[in-house]
């Protein structure tokens, strides 16, 4: 089998996104009320859907769209989900 890990992430796409969309990012930052903030999967959903919110918005129809849709279905959301909210932990513990 293939590794495809990247610098310590699952894959090149879940590096790159985590880097270009979400780097500096919280759980604040997606509305979501406090008990959500620690599940990884509710904030998850709120990464994808802000990620093709993002594509959608700023792009206009056509194949980069469709290839920059593409490669969002390649993303292990949930692996970004639980970075951000160990990151958060540990901001919010030194405060």
């Amino acid at each position: 089998m293939k590794d495809t890990t990247y610098n310590g992430w699952t894959n090149y796409a879940t590096w790159r996104v985590n880097l270009e969309m979400f780097d500096g990012a919280s759980p604040d930052d997606f509305g979501l009320t406090r008990s959500q903030m620690g599940d990884a999967y509710e904030l998850s959903q709120c990464l994808k859907d802000n990620a093709r919110d993002i594509i959608e918005n700023t792009s206009t129809e056509g194949i980069a769209r469709d290839y920059a849709m593409a490669f969002l279905d390649d993303v292990n959301w949930r692996e970004i989900a639980q970075h951000m909210i160990a990151d958060y932990a540990h901001e919010t513990e030194d405060a």
